[in-house]
């Protein structure tokens, strides 16, 4: 008894002593978080000088940062998120890579010129003043921020375009009015929260099975990896070379679709005869397992989380100061135009914050997509990167507004769906083999085959707690960022 005792005393000192150092270090998360808000304000205030705007302009420089954070925190989980949960990937190594990545993709190839009214959601012509017009994008881009910040901390990956949409149109109502509005845009874009997952994790697993079914299920696996392992490479290195060239190379280069097609294809077969020797050479050896399979996906696992990082750093920054260069572009002008240039110190702005917010908050967001909604593996976390470059590619070939956020998520769901359907096929088949073995006894099936009926159960593989609450969280998405910005708008106007 005094044993049994004295062990779960020291079971809660153990605990009290993990959440004391839990509550430390989210505690010095949010100092350091503090630290680069007021490094923003004076980089912003050394950036514009002294004016009769500058009070707002660096209150707007301090939001964006704020929001870059809240982006570094939630969105970059989806590009390396699925590395890390299959061990390809340490959670520091990640952190490196995507910070470097994310911080290269803005600054490089960061959108030359971004539109500030994002996705056409309203018609600036609407508004009524350019002071009106700066205090609806700072009320939308505190509002997104925010509920971004409110989603990662409730472990949710949310679509921060979405987000920024959903403020530009709350701020835009709180304005103008509802026909501020292009709604046939909104539907586009609430069509998008169920074509972008579906989409993304049916192509997840369609890749998955034939992994599944052309290499994992053959007798020989690694002769057929040496034959599916560099065309799967190959098409993966054709995608991201289209997908990076799309996404993130707009600014530098941007190509017709014929041209992008056979630069595509050239890379395609330039890389499988690259990688052909180099997987013949490395399978040399190994064990004929799944897990000597499993490793050939390794290293082109890591280059597509290091190309998804770029291509999201260079896309999605304009989410964290479009806003805030619309403000800038309007304070210097005093129009409002529809279209601005992004100064270079507002893009370091979004290219640091997302880098810190990465590195202060993302890993509980990274280890809630790759670890938490279904048990990954460097072949399922291949699919999943493959997927979400396929997917953006398909959409924007069809003009969908679709989330990269809610592709990756959505190929996670589905990788996680197909396991569990091709688990219980094979299941239905060994329990026929059974049936089979029992009518005839004299069958050649191995007696190690046969299974006793009770332990054919189905096995869930998805945690069905993470589906509701992510889905939940992107249907409220854009309405409660709509009206948080609302009743930001409303409170700045009423004290302006």
């Amino acid at each position: 008894m005094v044993k049994k005792t004295l062990d779960k005393d020291l079971e809660r000192i153990t605990q009290i002593e993990s959440q004391t150092l839990k509550a430390a270090q989210t505690f010095k998360s949010l100092a350091l978080a503090l630290l680069f808000l007021l490094a923003v304000w004076i980089f912003a205030a050394s950036a514009i000088g002294a004016n009769e705007h500058s009070t707002i302009v660096i209150v707007a420089a301090i939001v964006g940062g704020y929001m870059a954070l809240n982006i570094g925190a939630n969105d970059v989980a989806n590009n390396v998120g699925p590395a890390v949960g299959s061990k390809a990937l340490t959670m520091f190594g990640a952190l490196i890579i995507a910070a470097i990545f994310e911080a290269a993709g803005a600054i490089i190839a960061g959108g030359e010129v971004v539109s500030t009214i994002k996705k056409g959601i309203i018609d600036p012509a609407g508004m009524s003043d350019s002071q009106t017009f700066i205090w609806a994008m700072l009320s939308a881009l505190f509002a997104a921020a925010a509920w971004v910040n409110i989603a990662t901390w409730v472990g949710a990956p949310v679509s921060t375009t979405h987000a920024v949409v959903g403020g530009v149109m709350g701020a835009g109502i709180a304005a103008a009015g509802f026909g501020i509005v292009s709604w046939p845009t909104m539907y586009k874009i609430a069509a998008s929260w169920v074509i972008s997952p579906v989409l993304g994790g049916i192509i997840a697993a369609f890749f998955l099975a034939i992994i599944k079914f052309n290499i994992i299920y053959k007798e020989d696996k690694l002769t057929a990896a040496r034959k599916w392992v560099p065309i799967l490479v190959a098409v993966m290195s054709g995608v991201f070379s289209a997908y990076l060239i799309m996404k993130g190379l707009k600014k530098v280069w941007k190509p017709d679709t014929l041209t992008l097609g056979a630069i595509a294809v050239a890379i395609s077969f330039a890389a499988y005869f690259i990688v052909k020797p180099i997987v013949a050479r490395a399978s040399e050896g190994m064990e004929n397992r799944n897990k000597s399979v499993r490793s050939l996906f390794t290293i082109p696992l890591i280059f597509s989380a290091a190309l998804l990082s770029f291509a999201h750093g260079a896309n999605d920054v304009a989410n964290a100061v479009g806003p805030l260069a619309a403000i800038v572009s309007v304070t210097s002008s005093g129009s409002i135009e529809g279209k601005v240039g992004i100064p270079l110190w507002v893009m370091v702005i979004g290219a640091t914050g997302i880098s810190a917010g990465l590195f202060l908050f993302g890993p509980k967001l990274i280890r809630t997509v790759g670890e938490q909604i279904t048990k990954m593996n460097p072949m399922r976390a291949f699919c999943v990167a493959l997927s979400a470059g396929i997917t953006v590619l398909i959409a924007s070939a069809l003009g969908l507004p679709v989330s990269s956020t809610h592709i990756a998520v959505g190929a996670v769901f589905g990788v996680g769906f197909f396991r569990e359907w091709i688990t219980e096929r094979r299941a239905r088949q060994t329990r026929a083999e059974n049936r089979r073995a029992k009518i005839h006894p004299d069958s050649n099936l191995p007696a190690t085959e046969l299974q006793p009926e009770a332990n054919f159960q189905r096995k869930k593989l998805v945690r069905r707690s993470h589906v509701f609450t992510i889905a939940a969280a992107w249907v409220i998405t854009v309405p409660c960022a709509a009206l948080l910005a609302a009743g930001i708008f409303f409170i700045i106007s009423s004290f302006a």
